[in-house]
């Protein structure tokens, strides 16, 4: 699983949003960066978890943070995900796993007793000179802007 660690330079990912539109760390240079990474578009906890930081946006904003969502759905169900819950910030479709694979987030999982490959929900809050700040692996669904936003 992930091995990044507060004050570890972050990957110099690229990746896709559900628009077509390429983000790469570098993008980010002088802003701070949520990087969070959801197993799956439109279930119950990744909705709960993207409609939070939705409902925080313009906090993020005031604090020079901008969001950035990452999982390995399709750019068409990333796209449908952000309309239907009118989220202002871009979703990556990581199909390839480039991004998720950069972070380490993809690793064995177990759920109501088997175990299969997934993403484990991550959030990475990197500052603007692309360290690090802090790793959530703990993520509440309901409150996660609130781990961020300390």
């Amino acid at each position: 699983m992930t091995t990044l660690q507060k004050g570890d330079k972050a990957p110099n990912f690229s990746g896709t949003d559900q628009d077509g539109k390429v983000h790469t760390l570098a993008d980010y240079a002088g802003k701070k960066l949520v990087v969070f990474f959801y197993p799956k578009a439109s279930t119950p906890g990744c909705t709960a978890e993207a409609c939070d930081l939705r409902d925080n946006f313009e906090r993020f904003k005031a604090n020079n943070y901008e969001l950035l969502g990452v999982s390995a759905d399709s750019q068409k169900a990333q796209l449908k995900f952000k309309d239907k819950y009118e989220f202002p910030f871009p979703l990556l479709a990581d199909e390839d796993k480039s991004v998720i694979n950069a972070f380490g987030v993809w690793g064995p999982k177990k759920f109501m007793g088997k175990e299969y490959d997934g993403i484990h929900r991550t959030t990475f809050i990197i500052d603007e000179n692309g360290i690090i700040d802090e790793v959530i692996s703990q993520v509440k669904t309901k409150e996660h802007a609130a781990q961020i936003l300390k």
